[in-house]
């Protein structure tokens, strides 16, 4: 089934492509070990990676360290390439938050065989996406996001921190690929990011606008 993404207007997308960027807080890089890349890292998940508020991750056998990371999320509202910076607020239909659900042991491996991510990040639940605000109803560029593990604080930025802004990104995105109706941009995480257990409950927050809130199984 292919999976929509929700509005809180009550309108839906067909959900297309998640882009993912890596490493767009300087604070995340260091922890990472590594250096804010020059140019932004890029790798894909599925639509059929994509879960719901109430839905669980199902955490792969596969792995034994598998992370949270929790993004704000841009959704594209029109087909475009080649678009300038200036004119990347014109495709964006709304915003949301989602976790960039991560095997972190099977990525750390390979990184160091030079071997591509796609298991590790594009299993299936490794994307819970809030509902989407419609980006007429947002009062500013920046947000505050924020990630609560069994109720703890874990991470907490404002994306004004990000190396990289949104409109920068789709602009990027626009002059590699042909971006769709639908297409959704995970724009980096901020520092914090951790493992997760069965039977954890996260909730990510894009701060005065909406809540995503997923267990683990």
């Amino acid at each position: 089934m292919r999976k929509k993404l929700f509005f809180t207007n009550g309108n839906a997308l067909q959900a297309g492509v998640a882009y993912c960027i890596g490493q767009n807080y300087a604070a995340h890089a260091r922890e990472m070990g590594s250096a804010v890349p020059t140019s932004p890292i890029i790798f894909i998940k599925p639509p059929s990676s994509i879960i719901y508020d109430g839905e669980n991750i199902i955490l792969p056998k596969i792995s034994k360290n598998v992370h949270y990371e929790c993004e704000l999320v841009a959704v594209i509202g029109k087909d475009c390439h080649n678009i300038t910076k200036e004119q990347a607020s014109d495709f964006i239909a709304g915003y949301g938050v989602g976790i960039d659900v991560t095997m972190r042991d099977l990525q750390a491996e390979a990184k160091s065989k030079g071997h591509p991510w796609a298991i590790a990040k594009g299993f299936a639940t490794s994307a819970p996406i809030s509902k989407i605000v419609p980006a007429s109803y947002v009062s500013s560029n920046f947000f505050d996001i924020e990630l609560y593990q069994n109720g703890s604080l874990r991470q907490k930025t404002n994306t004004s921190q990000m190396e990289r802004s949104v409109e920068e990104l789709v602009a990027f995105l626009s002059t590699v690929y042909y971006l769709e109706e639908g297409d959704i941009i995970f724009t980096g995480t901020p520092e914090g990011v951790g493992p997760i257990a069965r039977g954890d409950k996260l909730k990510a927050v894009l701060r005065g606008y909406v809540e995503l809130n997923v267990g683990v199984e």
